[in-house]
């Protein structure tokens, strides 16, 4: 639970002295023995704790993903496997596997979110990285507009959506290849872009690291780079930007 909305709770009666003084008690983590779960994240940077599943067993993602949602009542787990997608689910009735994210995601029923952010794809290629990015903008209280398939190799594509990428406040633009999407929108935008290179390409742009260079050497100066298949850090860099949004 959101320390706002505890102090506003217990100022309006709703939440007992008890309950709260047990809260901040548990602050400002839990430990599970195998995991510290943090929980003054949600305060220091306005969301939870965000969890990575690879490295970690199906059971402590899933029972990381419990704790987390028991405080925030909300809680993304990325880079999860079948298996850990299941673990989860099973913990998380509620939950949804986002399968082409590789995502679980877990939040409250009229979750609010903001406009503003747009994600643009070069291909369809690219498709599980803009989904990760699209999947943890939503988690973080971001609706974003999508512009799917959109690269250079035809740019009638990007131009006949030039008027959405515009009204946006932050663009994220994912592609692998060349990466040159990311300079063309650039050039178009007076926003930032967030350019999300992916691991999608022939011979030496094999891995995204030519993408990458690319959007590194970016000729316009409003595109920033995160890492290569990087999805959610490029959301949450955008919906810094775009503005927090309560949940």
């Amino acid at each position: 639970m959101h320390l706002r909305r505890l102090l506003e709770g217990v100022r309006a009666g709703e939440v007992p002295l008890e309950e709260a003084e047990r809260l901040l008690k548990a602050a400002p983590f839990a430990d599970l023995g195998f995991a510290k779960v943090d929980h003054h994240r949600d305060l220091r940077h306005g969301h939870p704790e965000i969890v990575y599943a690879p490295g970690k067993t199906p059971e402590q993602a899933a029972a990381i993903a419990r704790e987390i949602h028991g405080r925030a009542g909300r809680v993304l787990v990325t880079r999860a496997t079948p298996e850990h997608a299941a673990a989860v689910l099973k913990s998380l009735p509620g939950a949804v596997h986002h399968e082409t994210a590789r995502a679980v995601a877990a939040w409250p029923d009229g979750h609010p979110r903001r406009a503003g952010v747009a994600i643009v794809t070069a291909g369809t290629a690219d498709q599980a990285a803009a989904e990760e990015a699209r999947v943890t903008c939503r988690f973080l209280g971001h609706e974003p507009e999508m512009v799917v398939d959109a690269g250079v190799a035809g740019i009638h594509r990007l131009l006949s959506r030039a008027e959405a990428l515009q009204r946006a406040r932050v663009v994220i633009a994912v592609a692998g290849m060349e990466g040159a999407l990311a300079s063309v929108v650039g050039g178009l935008v007076g926003a930032p872009v967030v350019a999300l290179p992916t691991s999608v390409g022939y011979g030496t742009g094999k891995d995204g690291y030519a993408a990458l260079l690319s959007m590194l050497n970016s000729c316009a100066s409003n595109v920033a780079c995160v890492n290569i298949d990087n999805g959610v850090g490029a959301a949450v860099v955008a919906c810094l930007i775009n503005g927090n949004q309560s949940a």
